[in-house]
């Protein structure tokens, strides 16, 4: 049995989340419903004027990647997590939130140059998140950062589709993902956002390279990816890329390939309010099924419920009691 359900390498972010109306984009020139990559400066900027007009509404530790294995820790599942922060006050109570929940992480990630990694998640009206990112340190992820006794005794690696923008994080996850299939472990990967698949389309190519077990992306997400305009064509060019795939759909459910046959989820009737880390929490709850026993349509009856239950509340994480009760309602 692997000592890891998970090994996880991703961008190190601490969260600010403010609720913004929908003239906020337009006066100051935001692409609504991306993540944009922006300088510490521009980000200090936006972040006087986020807090003077709106407050912030919650801080906690984000990251794709570690709200996935977060989600996965608190179902249950064992998780270790490579990233990097600064010797700096987000890093410290970046590091304090993984060890409270029980995600390892080696001893090396805290450097003593730089600046910890931030995001500016702006939430409008119609539950939709808009992030700002300044990367800081995590922008130097390299290979140095991988544990691999780890990944040998992990069950799966998962890659975050935003480490495809910096140079030193595309050769870390590809090293990495060469790593894992040379010692058969199982590989999966998320898209994580529209804006990789748009604008980093070459690098996700290049990480996708021969193929992985199993991939996660949303419904917008596979469809630039394939450069089709139907979710049919877009799974069948998918089919030569991952063994098995979790399409998130939002209000139409999920679409799921075991490998074998397609699987339609139902979505859950909620309302929307912070869309913030629903498909970071789906491929948690996902993985933490799959490594538990569960055949693919019972993962994904978790991972929606629990998607559904953290878009209706603030932030990208759920409170840890809540976990255990929707087990229970799957399960039971």
């Amino acid at each position: 049995m692997s000592k890891y359900s998970v090994y996880g390498m991703g961008n190190a972010l601490v969260d600010k989340e403010f609720e913004v109306d929908e003239q906020f984009f337009t006066n100051h020139n935001i692409e609504k419903g991306l993540m944009t990559l922006v300088a510490h400066e521009q980000q200090q900027e936006l972040l006087k004027v986020l807090s003077d007009k709106f407050g912030i509404k919650k801080r906690a530790g984000g990251g794709s990647a570690a709200n996935t294995l977060y989600a996965l820790s608190q179902f249950g599942g064992s998780a270790y997590f490579s990233c990097k922060v600064a010797n700096d006050e987000p890093g410290d109570f970046y590091l304090s939130e993984l060890g409270d929940h029980n995600i390892e992480t080696d001893k090396q990630t805290q450097g003593d140059e730089g600046t910890t990694g931030r995001c500016l998640v702006m939430i409008s009206p119609d539950a939709e998140r808009t992030m700002h990112t300044y990367l800081g340190v995590s922008e130097t992820v390299s290979p140095a950062e991988i544990d691999h006794d780890a990944v040998r005794q992990s069950e799966y690696i998962y890659i975050e589709g935003y480490l495809v923008t910096s140079p030193s994080a595309m050769a870390a996850i590809t090293e990495l993902k060469q790593y894992a299939e040379t010692h058969n472990i199982k590989t999966a990967m998320t898209f994580s956002d529209p804006s990789m698949v748009e604008y980093f389309r070459d690098n996700v190519i290049e990480v996708l390279g021969n193929g992985v077990d199993l991939l996660f992306c949303n419904e917008e997400e596979a469809l630039l990816w394939s450069g089709k305009d139907n979710i049919e064509e877009a799974c069948d060019m998918m089919k030569a890329k991952a063994q098995q795939f979790a399409i998130t759909r939002g209000p139409k459910g999920a679409l799921l390939f075991d490998g074998e046959n397609f699987i339609t989820i139902a979505a859950h009737d909620v309302e929307a309010i912070d869309t913030n880390g629903a498909g970071d929490m789906f491929a948690g709850a996902f993985l933490y099924g799959l490594t538990n026993g569960m055949d693919f349509e019972t993962a994904g009856k978790l991972a929606s419920l629990a998607s559904a239950n953290v878009v209706s509340r603030f932030g990208p994480r759920l409170e840890a009691d809540m976990h255990q009760e929707i087990l229970n309602k799957v399960i039971s």
